[in-house]
């Protein structure tokens, strides 16, 4: 596990706690699911990417619960 791309991505979550998802991630992630989202990446740009991209269904499920 590279330790420094999943704190770069908890450190980008917890400053975009309100938007897009990141909440989840701070609240129910631990690190290795971090790392089996962003496994593969080579900068902090594409692991913060990767996890966006997965954190995407969850959020958009959670807003439509919201919604109805």
């Amino acid at each position: 596990m590279n330790k420094q791309l999943v704190e770069a991505v908890i450190f980008h979550a917890a400053n975009h706690y309100e938007f897009e998802g990141w909440d989840i991630l701070i609240e129910c992630w631990e690190d290795q699911d971090i790392w089996n989202v962003i496994e593969g990446s080579t900068s902090e740009k594409e692991a913060i990417r990767l996890a966006a991209q997965a954190l995407k269904p969850l959020n958009d499920h959670r807003m439509e619960i919201v919604n109805s």
